[in-house]
């Protein structure tokens, strides 16, 4: 059976290792080829864009796909839609894995917003030195804040137009708890801006800020396809791949 993988997260990549050595099963991931040096996964993999709906519904036909894995990142909404249009216009089984988003705890201070142009108005009135950790996709949306000073932390370079008062740092998690303390504290961070993306290699940063009672404004999650069939592990849908296999 062979399976498409939208990938780049780690669960994706786990998926790939676990599939692509059992017999019966052909696995090619996808990157969408946006992070200068990605961590790649095991076997197959292409790198960038399909060309929207139509071109992705090409390149499965014309590559024989027998399933498709959506677990790209929690925030790639298009790519999200695109392959569950495709899917659906032939009829392949489709799966999204989506990791949990976050949930608050005691001592949380956390302000959810629907999306990054809301998350601007919002921060505008927190504070006056703002942690930025939502990829350097988006921070555009937060060019226009000529009062506050921002620290963005960014696997690559944002690419447009950056807030006037900032200082860019690049790394990639995980992240220790310890760490992030330190860095709210050494640049006297007023308020963390984050989106809702789940998983434990970039939470330090939640108990940092709740340890230092910070404000969070915690982005909510675009939605995904309607009807879309979702599960929250790379256990589930490995289980699901099997099934799928052995009809």
């Amino acid at each position: 059976m062979k399976t498409l993988i939208l990938g780049g997260t780690r669960e994706a990549r786990v998926l790939a290792d676990i599939a692509s050595g059992e017999q019966g099963f052909d696995i090619v991931s996808s990157l969408a080829g946006r992070v200068r040096d990605p961590l790649m996964p095991v076997g197959a993999v292409r790198v960038g864009g399909f060309g929207g709906v139509d071109g992705l519904r090409e390149w499965l036909v014309a590559n024989e796909i027998d399933t498709v894995v959506d677990a790209t990142h929690p925030f790639a909404g298009i790519i999200s839609a695109n392959a569950a249009a495709a899917a659906a216009a032939l009829r392949l089984p489709l799966v999204h894995l989506r990791r949990p988003g976050w949930s608050a705890q005691t001592g949380d201070q956390w302000i959810r917003v629907p999306d990054l142009a809301a998350a601007a108005k919002t921060v505008a009135d927190l504070g006056d030195r703002v942690f930025l950790t939502i990829g350097r996709q988006g921070v555009g949306a937060f060019a226009g804040l000529t009062r506050p000073w921002f620290l963005i932390r960014a696997i690559d370079p944002p690419e447009g137009a950056l807030p006037p008062h900032h200082e860019l740092l690049l790394a990639r998690g995980p992240f220790a708890v310890d760490d992030e303390s330190r860095l709210l504290a050494d640049r006297r961070i007023d308020v963390l801006v984050t989106k809702d993306s789940g998983g434990d290699q970039t939470e330090a940063k939640l108990t940092a800020a709740r340890s230092a009672g910070l404000p969070v404004v915690m982005v909510g999650r675009p939605p995904l396809p309607e009807a879309a069939v979702v599960m929250e592990n790379v256990a589930q849908v490995w289980d699901w791949l099997q099934e799928s296999a052995a009809q």
